[in-house]
Formats: structure tokens, C-alpha cells, sequence
């Protein structure tokens, strides 16, 4: 376990977060989901960004409710094979993930069969949202390359990522001492050996360091796992949480194009679906980063023809029905919450050579 000292505070830069109106769309939102109760100002900000689709949003929160459990098999310790046979040995109903080769979808009825499986307490699958698992596919990992998972507790797509690329270097970073303790316990369960935690806070990460791939699923205010009638997902959602997240989100992505190494990429990610946590942070940080660019998530080639690291990730997304919605950056992929999916944004840099 490395540890580093902490550099300096920075002084806190002005946040001026984009507001929306509550427009007539707000209004008919309001009218026909008013049952979930939610903030004005989550209302207001996906009637002004998303429009007619604000609507699948709502619908999505509704059928989160009956949500089935899902996870992946960890290859570093089993197969999806073994995992199907153990599921299929204990009578427990369940379907493979198209898109994901150790990924499974197991009816929500069948949630405490899961937790009693020997698997889950021999680290030989992990419980994950489908939609969390589709950073570290998005991030075209190599061999032998230096990663950092900037904000890893509590270590499911740390541990993804080491199953992905075992020959990896991987940096976990994660400022919080339990959440730190959570990490480690999940690494060594999951037998993830190619890692090494960093009780360090990124946004604080010193310019010694440089990584070729960086993930920044990065702290949120939740928005797009959100779950109608749960009180647990709702507590503490407010336009104070917003600006407090977009701050960290602003200061960890300037952190991360920082210690980028030059021809080096970053995915940044979030369980959100406002724009504020999502495009605006993009555009905020490509602003301040000129030598830093945008790599279409949706296409598998270049303007000049050529085919881009996304390449695999972009035929994910067009061969598979995945609820991707329409956002305002084109190349960013913003997934709508469902019944099968949480709410999730990505976007690919990499800083030019």
C-alpha cells in the first residue's frame, strides 16, 4: 500500500452551474409522474436537456422498483461456465448479458438464493449494476500499461478492470479510510493481485505520477439510480449535493487530463443523467485542457477512416439494445435508467501526442 503526502489545498475556483426553467414540458412531467416525487430541479434540468425523452427517465425510475440482480463472473478466480453451472445446480432462474460474456441477470425472487451461493463468499462473482460495468469495457486496456482508477472504493470496476487486463499495472485511489479498508478487502477477495491502493484524494494526485488509462467514475449526485418509492436513493438529493459534486467532479477531471500520459486516455463516468455532472464537465474540462481531446464512444472510426480504440465499445452499442439516450455531446454516451439498467454517462478522452 502506497502512501502520499497530501499537496497543498488549491483555492476553490467560482462554480456557476447551468440552470433550466420550469418550462411546459416541466409542467406535463410534473403532472404525469408527480407520484415519484421528485425535486423540482431534477424535474426543471431533464425537461430542459433531454425534451420528449425526459419521459423515459421518469419511466425508467418507475420500473427500477422490480430492478433484477445482476453481476459478473470473475474471471480471475472462475468462469462464466462455473457460474452458470452453480446457478443452474441451486435452481436459480436466470439469463446471460448479450453485450458481456460474464455478465448474468438473475430475477430480483431470487436475490437471497444469490447471497447464500458459496460464489459470492469466494470472491467468484461480483455484484454489479449492468450499466457500471461498462466503463472499464470502454477503456481499451493493453498489457503491461500503467492504470489508475481515481475514485476505486468500493472496487467493483477496480476489480473489473484486473480481470479485464490481469497483466496490467492498476493504481486504486481512494481518500476515505473505511471506504479504503472496503477496497482492499474486496481486492484481496477477488483476488485482483495486479493492484495497488493509493490512500491518497485525486484531486490532490501528485504530477510525478502518469498512466496511460485512467478511469474517473467519479462521485455523484445519484440521479440515474434513482428508485421510485425508495427513500434510501432519494435521502440527500438536492441542488446542494449538485454543487457540491460537480466541484469534486471539475477538480478530479482536471487532476486526471493532468497526470494523463501524452496519447494516454481517460474515461470519465457517472451515475447520473444531469447534464450539469456530465457534458458540462466534459466541456468545462476540454476548455482548460487544450491538448486534451474527445474520442466518439459511438464510432468505430476516425474522420480519416482509421479505427479508434472505441472501435469495440461502438460496436457494443450498435449491435446490442442498450437505452442509450440522445445528449449534447455527440460521442458521449449517456444510458436512460430502466428495469434492467441504472443511469450512467461516458465520455472518452485522451491527450494528443
Amino acid at each position: 500500500m502506497a502512501r502520499r503526502k497530501k499537496q497543498k489545498k488549491q483555492v476553490k475556483e467560482a462554480l456557476d452551474l447551468r440552470t433550466f426553467e420550469h418550462t411546459e414540458k416541466a409542467e406535463e412531467l410534473d403532472a404525469a409522474f408527480g407520484d415519484l416525487a421528485l425535486p423540482s430541479f431534477f424535474i426543471d434540468s431533464i425537461a430542459g436537456a433531454y425534451g420528449a425523452a425526459a419521459s423515459s427517465i421518469l419511466e425508467g425510475i418507475a420500473q427500477a422498483k422490480d430492478r433484477p440482480v445482476t453481476f459478473r463472473a470473475n474471471t480471475l478466480k472462475s468462469s462464466a461456465e462455473e457460474v452458470a453451472e452453480a446457478l443452474h445446480a441451486a435452481g436459480i432462474e436466470f439469463k446471460r448479458v448479450p453485450w458481456y460474456a460474464d455478465a448474468f441477470i438473475v430475477p430480483a425472487s431470487f436475490e437471497r438464493a444469490v447471497w447464500d451461493l458459496d460464489l459470492i463468499h469466494d470472491g467468484k462473482i461480483y455484484l454489479q449494476s449492468l450499466s457500471s460495468m461498462l466503463p472499464p469495457l470502454a477503456l481499451a486496456m493493453q498489457a503491461g500499461q500503467d492504470i489508475l482508477d481515481m475514485c476505486a472504493a468500493p472496487g467493483g470496476k477496480t476489480t473489473q478492470i484486473a480481470a479485464l487486463e490481469p497483466q496490467a499495472h492498476v493504481t486504486a485511489a481512494e481518500m476515505h479510510a473505511p471506504r479504503a479498508d472496503k477496497l482492499e478487502h474486496n481486492l484481496e477477495k477477488q483476488g485482483a493481485k495486479n493492484v495497488q491502493v493509493m490512500r491518497v484524494d485525486a484531486r490532490e494526485l501528485d504530477e510525478f505520477f502518469s498512466f496511460d488509462r485512467i478511469l474517473l467514475d467519479a462521485p455523484c449526485t445519484g440521479s440515474g439510480t434513482l428508485i421510485a418509492g425508495c427513500e434510501r436513493t432519494l435521502k440527500g438529493f438536492s441542488e446542494q449535493l449538485l454543487q457540491k459534486c460537480a466541484r469534486s467532479q471539475r477538480a478530479l477531471l482536471d487532476r486526471g487530463l493532468t497526470v494523463l500520459k501524452p496519447g494516454g486516455y481517460l474515461l470519465y463516468s457517472t451515475c447520473s443523467v444531469l447534464p450539469q455532472e456530465n457534458e458540462d464537465a466534459v466541456a468545462h474540462a476540454l476548455k482548460k485542457h487544450r491538448d486534451c481531446e474527445l474520442v466518439a464512444l459511438d464510432k468505430a472510426e476516425d474522420a480519416d477512416g482509421n479505427p479508434t480504440v472505441a472501435a469495440p465499445f461502438a460496436e457494443l452499442l450498435a449491435q446490442h439494445d442498450i437505452p442509450v439516450l440522445h445528449n449534447e455531446i455527440d460521442g458521449t454516451v449517456t444510458v436512460a435508467p430502466s428495469r434492467e439498467y441504472e443511469g450512467f454517462f461516458l465520455a472518452l478522452m485522451t491527450k494528443k501526442r
